[in-house]
């Protein structure tokens, strides 16, 4: 899958939003783009990817923006949740179960 992020119309506005977003969640340099995650939140088996909604567990149907992994944790990101305001989602590096990056 090559690397996009929803929304943007072209590939050069997809790095300025991923960029925008990164500074934002203060997230490290990426040197590989993570495309999907599977983890444990609460006791529940979670799957996220780009484009797609959010697992059911969170109530909401905001769409991933971007995942970035912060060393100890991936942080997740819609627009309300890291993009625009409030913090993204945590998932700690310790339970999650699967990475998937973009080629």
């Amino acid at each position: 899958m090559d690397f996009f992020v929803p929304s943007a119309s072209s590939p050069s506005q997809a790095e300025a939003v991923f960029t925008s977003i990164a500074n934002h969640v203060d997230a490290p340099s990426q040197a590989q783009r993570v495309f999907k995650l599977k983890w444990q939140h609460e006791g529940q088996d979670c799957a996220c990817e780009i484009g797609q909604p959010l697992p059911a567990v969170f109530r909401t149907d905001e769409t991933v923006l971007a995942i970035f992994d912060c060393g100890d944790v991936y942080k997740i990101c819609t627009p309300n949740r890291g993009a625009i305001k409030f913090d993204p989602i945590h998932a700690s590096k310790s339970s999650v179960s699967d990475v998937e990056y973009f080629s």
